[in-house]
């Protein structure tokens, strides 16, 4: 199989409502984006952030991240999609559609 195939590489996708009424539960909420942006995720929306993983093992190393860094109260999805299924995603800004791009690539070394 190819290794840089379209169904091989990852995006891992990470979602939360967290609470924010108090000052530690804001504590909490910047605590955990900012394991995220450490971690190499982008922000694609105030409470989404992704990264781009070149395999599942990959993915779920950084899967594992985020599990450890879990806030003590609030709600966390994580997702992962292929390369492929993340193309075929469709944006649109005030209705107009937008092009995918492919926000926080990332170089792999050897």
């Amino acid at each position: 199989m190819d290794r840089f195939s379209e169904y091989r590489i990852m995006w891992v996708l990470v979602f939360f409502d967290l609470p924010t009424d108090t000052k530690k539960e804001r504590k909490a909420a910047a605590e955990f984006r900012k394991k995220l942006l450490n971690d190499g995720f982008t922000m694609f929306q105030f409470s989404i952030y992704l990264r781009h993983c070149a395999s599942m093992e990959n993915a779920d190393v950084h899967i594992k991240r985020v599990k450890m860094s879990l806030p003590e109260y609030g709600e966390v999805g994580i997702m992962c999609v292929t390369d492929k299924q993340f193309g075929s995603m469709e944006i649109f800004h005030n209705k107009k559609a937008e092009e995918t791009s492919t926000p926080g690539q990332q170089l792999e070394l050897f």
